[in-house]
């Protein structure tokens, strides 16, 4: 199983951008996916999950109502649109991925770097 995200990039405080991540492979059947961040001395944290039979959605209070995770069945593929960027949203995503609707994680991506210049 692999899983390739794309989308990070630089950008000024107040832009948007939008991550995706595809699920390839032999895979069990999808609980739910998620997005996870990790800033420079700090530890990994959880930013946004979806479960994938309902679309239900959570996300961290620090990006509530800037951050919308999406997915497409179909693609076996995940977004996240990320708007009015702050210089604290820098960090290298991880998307994920779970057989179950809560974790734990079973596959990680390899990572894409946002940084958000103030």
């Amino acid at each position: 199983v692999q899983l390739q995200a794309s989308g990070g990039g630089l950008v000024q405080a107040g832009d948007s951008l939008r991550l995706s991540c595809a699920v390839s492979g032999h895979m069990f059947s999808i609980g739910s996916m998620a997005w996870f961040r990790q800033a420079p001395g700090k530890e990994r944290e959880s930013v946004a999950r979806i479960l994938w039979a309902t679309g239900s959605t959570s996300y961290a209070d620090s990006v509530k109502g800037r951050f919308t995770i999406s997915r497409e069945n179909a693609k076996n593929t995940v977004y996240m649109q990320m708007n009015s960027l702050k210089p604290e949203d820098t960090a290298v995503y991880y998307c994920s991925v779970s057989s179950r609707p809560i974790g734990p994680e079973d596959y990680w991506g390899h990572g894409t770097q946002v940084t958000v210049s103030s």
